[in-house]
Formats: C-alpha cells, sequence, structure tokens
C-alpha cells in the first residue's frame, strides 16, 4: 500500500491511500491523486507496482519532476531518466523548480508472489544455445535474411544511428513484426534499470517509449538470459495511450549482452491478425540481439571519446592561452590605491562569494580576477573568461550553458559550455553589465540553483564554479534604469571590489612603464630603453583615460620605435601623451625668477595646446582665447 500527503500546493493537506496496481497523478478529473496547480501537467506522472516495490515515472510533463531523498535529488525530465525506485518517505517535487507542489510518499509493499506473472510464455531460448541456433539457421533459408538483416548496422558511429539501425534490422528479419522497443541498461551496471531508448512501427518513428514492454516478461528475459516468446502480455504494460486497446497477440524479447555485461533489451510484438510469432523468429532475434549489442556498446564508447576529446580540446585551448600564474607579489604597483585593493582581495580569496570588479576600461580587472583564482584552492582547475559584450545573445547563451546536437541551425554536435568547462574553477563574466536581459534571468536560475541546462538538453546539470564578474558600468545605476534586474545584482555584488584608475596610482607609473618596456624589448631582441626625466615626467602628468591598457600600448609603440640604445625622449611620446597638461605641481619650474618660472609654464602651455590640435595654429589660438596673430608672437618669443 501507498500513502500520498500534499505538503506544498494548492491541495496541501490532501491525502490519498491506495493499493492498486498503478496511480495517476494530474490535473484531469480521472486521476488518482487530482492536483489543481496550473504548473503541473494534465498527466505529471504515473506510480506502480512492480513486484516488491513502486516506481515513479515522470509522463513526459511540461516541468519535469524531481523525487528528493534526504539530500539527493533524481531529475525527472527526459531521456533516458524518466523514471525512479521509490523508497519510504521519498518526497516527489513536481511542476515548477522554484515553488514545486510536494508530494511524500509512505510505502508499505508485500512482496509479489514469483508465479504472478501476466505473460503467457510459449517459448525460451538461451544465450547459451546461441552456437546450436547458429548451425540450425546456417542450414536453412534464413541465413541470407540474418546476414541482410545485420548489414544494416554497418558501421554507424552514433547511438541514435545505431538504435535505428537496429530497429529496422529487427522489422526486416521477423515479418510479422508490427513494432518494435529498445530499451538500454540505465543506473549502474547490474542493477538492470531499463529504460526505452527506441520505438519504432513499420508506419514510421514513434516516441521512444511509445511501445512499452511487459515487466513480468523483462524480468524473465533478465533473471533467466534468455529470449522469450509470450502472448496476450497487455495486461501488464501499464497505463499508457499508445498502447491502450491494442490487440497484441505476441510479443519477442530477447537480450542484448556483450559477455557478462548487459547493454539492453530488444522487444517486437505483433499487432496485427496475420499470426503469432513462431519459435524461428524468436531464434533469429536472439542472433541478431549479438551483433546489435556490440554496434551499440561501441556507439557508446564512442559518444565517451568524443566528449572526452572535445573537453581535452577545449581545455587545451584555455591552457595555451593562459599567461603565467599571477600572484599579488607580482601585481606591479605601490599605490595606496592598489594596496588597499589588495587587502580586499586576500580576504576572499578562498570563500565561495561572488566577487564584482568594477572599474573604468583598461584599470587590470582581469588580470585580479586571475589573481583571485590563482592564489585559491581552485588553482589547478580552470580559469575561463567571457566578455558578455562580445557576443550576440544567442550565440553567448551557447558559449555559456552548452548546446545540444540540433538545438539550432548549425549545431552539428554536442558543446559543453563554459560553465561546465569551469567546473571546479572560476568563471570570469567580463562587462557583466552588457548582458541581455533574457540572459540575465538564465544566469540568475545558475546562480541559485546551481545547475545549467544546455540548449537543446532535456536535464539541467550540477556545476560548481566560482563566479567572479567584471564591468566599467554603474551596476545600481543600471538597476534603477531597469537595464539590470535587480534580484541578479543583489547575487553578484556581494562583495565589490573597485580597480582605480591610472591616474590614481601616479607613483605605479614609472614601474608599469619599465615591465612593459623590459616585455616588448625583449620579443623584439634588443635592450629595454631608458626613459628620460623629461619623458617620464609627461607620462606621469597624462590623465590616461584608457589606464593600463593604454601605457602598455604606448610602451609597446616606443620599444618599436626608439632605435637601440638610445633613450625616449618626451618628443617620442605620442600627441596626446606628449602634449597632455601637466599637473601644476609638476609643472612649476624647480626655482628661477618670477618671470623665468611664468615663461617656462606658459611654454609648456603653448605645446601642449599645440599637439592638442594637431599643431593647427587656428584652432589652437581659438582655445586659448587669443588672436592667430597673438600666437604667433608667443611662438616667436619662445623660438618656437
Amino acid at each position: 500500500m501507498i500513502r500520498l500527503d500534499v505538503l506544498e500546493g494548492a491541495d496541501r493537506g490532501h491525502v490519498h491511500e491506495a493499493d492498486t496496481a498503478q496511480l495517476l497523478i494530474g490535473r484531469v478529473p480521472e486521476a488518482d491523486l487530482q492536483l489543481q496547480d496550473a504548473h503541473l501537467s494534465a498527466e505529471h506522472g504515473l506510480i506502480f507496482r512492480e513486484q516488491d516495490h513502486y516506481v515513479y515515472r515522470d509522463l513526459r510533463s511540461t516541468n519535469g519532476s524531481v523525487v528528493a531523498r534526504g539530500s539527493e535529488r533524481l531529475v525527472l525530465d527526459g531521456e533516458p531518466q524518466r523514471e525512479a525506485l521509490l523508497q519510504d518517505g521519498d518526497e516527489l517535487l513536481l511542476g515548477d523548480p522554484s515553488s514545486p507542489v510536494i508530494v511524500r510518499c509512505s510505502i508499505v509493499v508485500a512482496a509479489t508472489p514469483e508465479g504472478d506473472l501476466t505473460v503467457r510464455v510459449l517459448a525460451t531460448r538461451a544465450l547459451a544455445d546461441l552456437g546450436r541456433l547458429t548451425g540450425e539457421v546456417a542450414r536453412s533459408g534464413d541465413l541470407a535474411a540474418l546476414y541482410r538483416a545485420v548489414r544494416l548496422l554497418g558501421s554507424q558511429p552514433e547511438l541514435g544511428a545505431v538504435l535505428e539501425a537496429t530497429a529496422q534490422a529487427t522489422l526486416a528479419l521477423l515479418p510479422r513484426a508490427t513494432h518494435v522497443a529498445i530499451l538500454l541498461e540505465q543506473g549502474q551496471p547490474g542493477e538492470g534499470r531499463l529504460a526505452p531508448a527506441c520505438s519504432r512501427a513499420r508506419s514510421g518513428e514513434l516516441p521512444a517509449d511509445a511501445v512499452a514492454v511487459s515487466r513480468a516478461l523483462l524480468r524473465r528475459v533478465l533473471e533467466q538470459r534468455s529470449g522469450v516468446l509470450a502472448a496476450h502480455a497487455a495486461e501488464d504494460l501499464g497505463r499508457s495511450e499508445s498502447i491502450m486497446g491494442a490487440a497484441i497477440h505476441s510479443t519477442l524479447a530477447a537480450p542484448l549482452w556483450r559477455g557478462e555485461l548487459l547493454v539492453g533489451v530488444i522487444a517486437a510484438d505483433n499487432r496485427g491478425a496475420s499470426g503469432i510469432f513462431t519459435e524461428r523468429d524468436l531464434e533469429l532475434l536472439l542472433l541478431l540481439g549479438e551483433p546489435a549489442a556490440l554496434a551499440l556498446e561501441n556507439a557508446r564508447l564512442y559518444e565517451q571519446l568524443r566528449v572526452a576529446r572535445e573537453r581535452a580540446e577545449q581545455e587545451n585551448s584555455y591552457l595555451r592561452a593562459r599567461e603565467p600564474r599571477p600572484t599579488f607579489e607580482q601585481l606591479i604597483g605601490r599605490s595606496p590605491a592598489l594596496q588597499q585593493v589588495l587587502q580586499q582581495v586576500k580576504r576572499v580569496v578562498d570563500t565561495r562569494v561572488t566577487v564584482c570588479i568594477g572599474g573604468e576600461t583598461g584599470t587590470g580587472k582581469e588580470l585580479i580576477a586571475r589573481a583571485i583564482h590563482e592564489q585559491s584552492r581552485r588553482r589547478d582547475k580552470l580559469f575561463v573568461a567571457q566578455n558578455c559584450a562580445a557576443l550576440p545573445e544567442t550565440l553567448l547563451e551557447s558559449e555559456l550553458f552548452g548546446h545540444r546536437k540540433g538545438a539550432f541551425t548549425g549545431a552539428e554536435q554536442d558543446k559543453k559550455g563554459l560553465f561546465e568547462l569551469a567546473d571546479g574553477g572560476t568563471l570570469l563574466l567580463d562587462e557583466i553589465g552588457e548582458m541581455p536581459a533574457p540572459l540575465q534571468a538564465k544566469l540568475l536560475r545558475v546562480l541559485q540553483d546551481g545547475e545549467v541546462r544546455p540548449l537543446g538538453a532535456t536535464r539541467s546539470r550540477k556545476v560548481d564554479a566560482r563566479i567572479v564578474c567584471a564591468t566599467h558600468r554603474n551596476l545600481e545605476e543600471e538597476v534603477k534604469s531597469g537595464r539590470f534586474r535587480q534580484d541578479l545584482y543583489y547575487r553578484l555584488v556581494v562583495f565589490p571590489i573597485t580597480m582605480p584608475p591610472l591616474r590614481e596610482r601616479v607613483e605605479d607609473i614609472p614601474l608599469l612603464a619599465e615591465r612593459f618596456l623590459q616585455r616588448y624589448a625583449a620579443e623584439l631582441r634588443k635592450p629595454a630603453p631608458a626613459i628620460t626625466p623629461r619623458a617620464l615626467e609627461r607620462l606621469c602628468a597624462y590623465r590616461w583615460p584608457g589606464n593600463i591598457r593604454e601605457l602598455e600600448n604606448e610602451m609597446q609603440r616606443l620599444a618599436i620605435m626608439v632605435d637601440e640604445g638610445a633613450p625616449i625622449e618626451a618628443e617620442q611620446l605620442s600627441p596626446a601623451v606628449h602634449g597632455g597638461l601637466l599637473a601644476a605641481p609638476q609643472a612649476l619650474p624647480a626655482s628661477g625668477t618670477l618671470k623665468l618660472m611664468l615663461d617656462q609654464v606658459e611654454r609648456e602651455l603653448l605645446l601642449a595646446a599645440l599637439a592638442n590640435h594637431g599643431h593647427n595654429k587656428t584652432r589652437t589660438a581659438a582655445t586659448l582665447g587669443i588672436t592667430r596673430e597673438g600666437l604667433h608672437k608667443k611662438l616667436a618669443r619662445f623660438g618656437l
């Protein structure tokens, strides 16, 4: 007997007890346990008794089912996992995962007597008889038909193609067969748990579980390691619209074994009126089972190797692109602004807290994210970065969550998303403020549940990736304007860190400039040039709107342009840097009369203004608020 207590949902408090062989759950009036919640399917799930236990089957519901046992969660939302054995105290979480209907199962089941089978067995053939049967078929006229059927299996490498070929080979070998079902083992090897994998009729393709197979018949096949011919087994097939009213005259079932390894079971039934199967039909199906099992097992191995190769290739591409592991000591700078950031980072390195790194473009947000990863306990796993502004919405979703073959045009094979690649490691979502609104909702669900569902997949996968995000936008302002989800904002901005712009780290500019010159000079295989005091003064006075990235580009250009052995002069700096206005304290001469110091400052300001306007004297004069003739007089006075 089974007792169902509704713990959560519209029918909370309702109790249903039953001692029947099967029990339908859903919104339809004829359901044994009728539930009113709109997010449930009309026929959501089925509980049925099998020998000495109960089984729950999800009936292809829209929002799926979950069997909860303590801290364990078994998601039943598609192939191949649609059934689960129930234990006393299990809870069914039905419908919307965010607010499911919860039903507790209390079970007391009496064992079914061994002889209580609803199949009438007409003949059996053991696997041990295969050698003898091969000789008998060879002496008969059926060898050619068996050969043609086996040829259909061919050399198909993919599991779906092998299943299709096996079903077609069975229909070709057995003229009386009208329907074929193939069930494959699931769960741990040796458990004998089977799940529908393929169904076919002579009229065409069917859903994977459309052709139900008698459970009593399956038990005989597995326990006796034999092919079985039975008659009128429909009563044991369960509640399934695909077989209701079907006139099944006879059924064949044969195990698919590879040595001691069970691969699955292949079954065929006859719903016509042309006579039941014969014992020779049973023998042919048993003989077909051996090459079919080999083809199916090879397809499984091929799939495992393909996925492993794809993962290895993607991991290698990321590993090749990785820079040497940065440490906090290697982050260049001694300014108070940078040291304050490093102190914040050290506090959060080995926590699971989501870090949000803000700051202007080019301030080194990704470098800090890499340092967080490389100094954490996750350092031996992948660090994966994705710029959320670099891809359109559809491609970005596929890149982050992955996709299944055929999920969209061009999806020619399965692809793992970055969340799965970063499992156990760190995922940097750069420019998170640019993420489209639909993807923000999906990202929020990943952060809440720790699960991702690839495009085109029916099941979610658990992932354990440390999330670090970065943005140059003010996310708080983005939330106020409605461009960023408030609930996602609170999930991401748990530990905010703001990278200071380079203009607030003036003390670090000489150190950074020297490091960049050394790096690019080494690539050019020449000594790193020195920087003259006047050029260094200009570098420190410039405001660097592009921050560290702009400084790096400037040093790379200078490393290429400056002759070997010559220093970097101020005039060799780019016009924007060379002409940038000096900060007041650094612009003042160290000594001299007042007139001399004022003349020097005026000369520098004229040079800066000319450089800013590309030495266009008309625009320079207009900017300075003097006439063109007045500008010419000043230039002549200073010898410019």
